[in-house]
């Protein structure tokens, strides 16, 4: 049983009262049909990136972009004459969320239950967002709404664009040296602050269950619905790939494997740092997906398959999709102006996942009727910054390149660089947690065995149940 501080709560309803904030379900969040007609009817008017409190219903795979409602889960699926390969792959589309990229419900997963139990004071206390990104993002999107400090820590060498957006959304924001594999130096400066400032709480993805907790109960049910919806009559749901990262959307293939057990989940690193793949170190380019070791919160006892993939391929498909001569080959290849407009919705680790999901498809040998579903985190809109930077290093995008590109990069991707994980193989992905949080991170033993147990996931993901019922209840509270 969840403790309350009753003196926080009275006053963080204030505060939200005042701000006309109204914190929607978990179960609202997976299906907006059941979000209060009075939401809809203001949402129609608000903006989608908008500091709204309205937004916060937005924080769902099911934005209709056109009409500033509800509809089906936004998604994208990439024909064989793209990838190559005869199965379908299919990822959910990030950037119609607030923020532009599905991070935004991680945090809400984080945030939501301390702020409806009264562990954190947005009156008094500063939110402290550990991330190598959107995570960060997310949380200061919604501490904006609370009209709270977001603390927003990310590696230095992150895009240009992150920075200027946390900036302009009032955020404090800590660079930490080094870039997207660099996760022990932000894991540092979580110390630090514990250390000096008491005025913060940290939200940590790596650690706090509440971000695979939203992805098991949002992120997997909208996968789920969309393949029900494409199937047909002999379709299979063969496989799910996600990017580490916090290890928080890749928990939709614990939701997954529920329905559909014969389902194989790929755990997705940059070939660069492989850490997963060959206990390997280093630094890359692919932003979004975390590195150098296992996140508390993966559940590596459902993990079938680890798959490296290359920097240097996602940084020149990116090229591809969104350069004049890259788009002019695709629509050679038979490709329609409107979905080569459509991979904009891919940022770094939106192609880093598609091509994960074509290396999958490639070694299990997987036909027609087989799905592959993973997620499209972001968009271009994110990386403008580093198709300038790539212009300038290495020159105009040619007609050349574009054929190098695709021939190679994507429909020469193959079946390098990946492992399928035995039993022996998983256990020894989950005993790396023991190198950083037990030794580092002030996690015990007892607590990392278990992580080991099945039911130990169970009863965490079945906790949103009392989650949405506290929620209901601080509404309530609240009187909007």
């Amino acid at each position: 049983m969840l403790r309350l501080n009753e003196a926080v709560l009275k006053k963080t309803a204030q505060r939200c009262k005042e701000r006309g904030i109204v914190i929607p379900t978990f179960g609202q969040l997976a299906d907006p049909s059941r979000v209060p007609e009075k939401i809809k009817k203001r949402l129609k008017n608000v903006g989608l990136w908008d500091v709204d409190p309205a937004n916060l219903f937005r924080i769902t795979w099911k934005n209709d972009h056109a009409t500033g409602l509800f509809g089906g889960v936004n998604h994208l699926e990439l024909p064989s004459a793209l990838t190559g390969v005869p199965a379908r792959v299919i990822g959910l589309v990030g950037k119609y969320f607030p923020t532009g990229a599905h991070k935004v419900g991680a945090a809400f997963g984080c945030l939501a239950p301390r702020l409806v139990t009264g562990e954190f004071d947005p009156s008094t206390q500063k939110a402290v967002w550990p991330s190598t990104g959107n995570y960060c993002r997310g949380g200061a999107f919604d501490c904006a709404v609370l009209a709270c400090t977001p603390v927003a820590i990310l590696p230095q060498d992150m895009s240009k664009e992150r920075f200027d957006w946390l900036k302009s959304i009032g955020a404090e924001v800590i660079a930490t040296p080094g870039c997207e594999s660099n996760v022990k130096e932000i894991y540092d400066k979580c110390w630090e602050i514990k250390k000096t400032r008491r005025d913060c709480v940290i939200f940590n993805q790596f650690e706090e269950f509440g971000n695979p907790t939203w992805h098991y109960h949002v992120t997997g049910p909208a996968i789920l619905e969309v393949f029900d919806k494409v199937k047909g009559a002999k379709g299979r749901l063969a496989g799910y790939i996600s990017a580490t990262g916090s290890a928080g959307t890749i928990a939709a293939g614990d939701r997954i494997k529920k329905h559909h057990p014969q389902a194989r989940v790929g755990a997705v690193e940059a070939l660069q740092c492989p850490t997963l793949l060959n206990n390997g170190f280093g630094a890359h380019r692919i932003e979004g997906i975390g590195d150098k070791h296992v996140p508390w919160v993966h559940n590596a006892r459902n993990t079938d398959m680890v798959l490296a993939i290359d920097d240097e391929a996602v940084v020149r498909i990116l090229r591809l999709f969104n350069e004049p001569a890259g788009k002019k080959l695709l629509k050679a290849q038979g490709l329609s102006s409107s979905f080569i407009d459509s991979l904009a919705l891919l940022g770094f680790s939106g192609i880093c996942n598609m091509l994960a999901a074509v290396k999958m498809a490639k070694y299990y040998e997987l036909g027609p009727d087989d799905v592959v579903f993973t997620v499209f985190t972001d968009s271009v809109e994110l990386y403008g910054s580093r198709l300038k930077e790539m212009a300038a290093d290495r020159g105009a995008y040619t007609e050349k390149d574009a054929v190098a590109d695709l021939e190679r990069r994507l429909l020469g991707e193959g079946t390098d660089h990946l492992k399928e994980l035995a039993y022996p193989d998983r256990k020894a992905l989950h005993n790396l947690k023991y190198f950083t949080w037990v030794e580092q991170q002030g996690k015990t033993v007892s607590e990392l065995n278990a992580l080991w147990d099945p039911e130990f996931w169970d009863k965490t993901f079945s906790r949103v149940s009392e989650y949405d019922k506290l929620i209901t209840q601080f509404n309530a509270r609240v009187g909007l």
